[in-house]
This record gives structure tokens, C-alpha cells and sequence, in this order.
């Protein structure tokens, strides 16, 4: 460095400010000097705030995914196993297919997430609970972000689409032989029985259930939408600052080369 940067803080050199440009009493190197070592020491606090917030998001997130696929899933296996099917009746072999498939995949998919949340939540919850701000590095959570994505995608937007479609599917499977089981029953004239009940009930709830499912996905689309792009605005706002702080402190620097 040059000799003028050897100067005493009581004589500044000439053309120099002897206060910073914050009223204090030190010289302008001084200044800089703090301000940069503020900044480091607020980039990585701000850095280890940050590490914590993804933490306890991944945790709310792995949380709330094996409540929702515990409670799902077993609402699904429940439903399939107390579904009496009329022996009498000749279910669509289409139907039975899909309701087959449907319950399968919904309780394979909740529980893969069920499974994902349970080996991943004990980890998380161990460093969250060490009173240590540093200890956020021990946590797995930023290794097995994806993972943890997968079992929050699965849970809440293709769980809860398989369980609406499970919901139509069952209405179909138990209203559609009401028809068959009351013209068999009553001794009335089928001519003054109404005919299609089963089948005008099965499709009234496929009705409210379709318009119910699109609302979902517009609704998901729209939050993820919204989420990424206030994440976004917010990285631009901190890279915006973070420039500020750069041309501030080469601006500093360039004077005291000046000087």
C-alpha cells in the first residue's frame, strides 16, 4: 500500500474529511473498514437466517405431509374395504377397473410420501431442536430438498386429486344399483317406478366434483405461481442491495486511492 494510507488519524491527509460520512469521529479509512466488516459479519448471519427459515419451511412441509397422507390413505383403505358391491348387480367392468386402480395408486402414492416424511422429520427435528446457530449445517434438509418436494407434491396436489377422483368413483359404485335393487322389490308397475336414480345420483356428484377438481388445479397453479414469484422479487431486492453496498464501498476505495 502507499505511504499516505500510513497517515495518523489526528492529521488527515489533504482534500480528506477528518469525520466519516456518518458524523463519527474516525477518518474515512476507518470507516470503510467497519462497514466492510459489518457487511460480512451481516451476510452471514443473514446467510445462517436464511439456512434456519429453509429449515423449519422443510420441517412444516414433511409435517404436514404425513398428517395429510396418513389421513388420506387410510380413508382410502377404509372405503375399500367396507364397499359392499350387490352380487346381484352387473357393475361396468370399466368401473371396477378404475376403482381398483384408483384406491391402489392413491394409498401407494400417500403412503410413498408417508414413508419420505418418516425417515427424513426425526433428522430435521433433532437439529432444530439444538439451540446452536450453527448447528443448522447438520440437518439434511438442503441434501433431501428434493425429496422433501416429492413427498409435499405427492401429498397435497396429486394425493388430493386421486382421492376427489376416489370420492366420484365410490358414489358410482354405491348409487348405481339402487336402480336394479327397487324395481326388484316392489311389486309396483315398473312404469310408475322412477327409473335411473342411481345413475341421476352418481352423476349429480360427478358434476359438483368436476368443476370442485379444476378449481383445485387452477388454485394450485396459481399459488406455486405466486410463491415463485415472490421468492423472486425477493432475490432480485436482496441483489439490488447487495450492488448498492459494492458501488458504495468502490466508490470508498477509489477516493482513498485518490488520496
Amino acid at each position: 500500500m502507499s505511504s499516505e494510507l500510513n497517515v495518523p488519524m489526528g492529521s488527515p491527509a489533504p482534500g480528506v474529511s477528518e469525520r466519516a460520512p456518518d458524523g463519527s469521529g474516525m477518518d474515512y479509512r476507518d470507516w470503510v473498514r467497519r462497514s466492510y466488516l459489518e457487511l460480512v459479519s451481516s451476510n452471514h448471519h443473514s446467510a445462517q437466517a436464511l439456512s434456519w427459515r429453509k429449515l423449519y419451511l422443510s420441517r412444516a412441509k414433511l409435517k404436514a405431509s404425513s398428517r395429510t397422507s396418513a389421513l388420506l390413505s387410510g380413508f382410502a383403505m377404509v372405503a375399500m374395504v367396507e364397499v359392499q358391491l350387490e352380487v346381484k348387480f352387473n357393475y361396468p367392468p370399466v368401473l371396477l377397473i378404475a376403482f381398483s386402480v384408483c384406491t391402489t395408486v392413491l394409498v401407494a402414492v400417500h403412503l410413498f410420501a408417508l414413508l419420505i416424511s418418516t425417515c427424513i422429520l426425526p433428522n430435521v427435528e433433532a437439529v432444530s431442536n439444538i439451540h446452536n446457530l450453527n448447528s443448522v449445517s447438520e440437518s439434511p434438509h438442503e441434501r433431501m430438498h428434493y425429496y422433501i418436494e416429492l413427498a409435499w407434491g405427492f401429498s397435497t396436489a396429486l394425493g388430493i386429486l386421486l382421492f376427489l377422483a376416489e370420492v366420484v368413483l365410490l358414489c358410482w359404485m354405491k348409487f348405481l344399483p339402487v336402480d336394479a335393487g327397487r324395481v326388484a322389490a316392489t311389486t309396483v308397475p315398473t312404469t310408475t317406478v322412477p327409473q335411473n336414480i342411481g345413475f341421476q345420483a352418481a352423476l349429480a356428484s360427478t358434476i359438483i366434483m368436476v368443476p370442485v377438481g379444476v378449481i383445485f388445479v387452477l388454485f394450485t397453479i396459481h399459488f406455486y405461481r405466486s410463491l415463485v414469484r415472490h421468492k423472486t422479487e425477493r432475490h432480485h431486492e436482496e441483489i439490488e442491495e447487495l450492488h448498492k453496498i459494492k458501488v458504495q464501498l468502490d466508490g470508498h476505495e477509489r477516493g482513498l486511492q485518490i488520496v
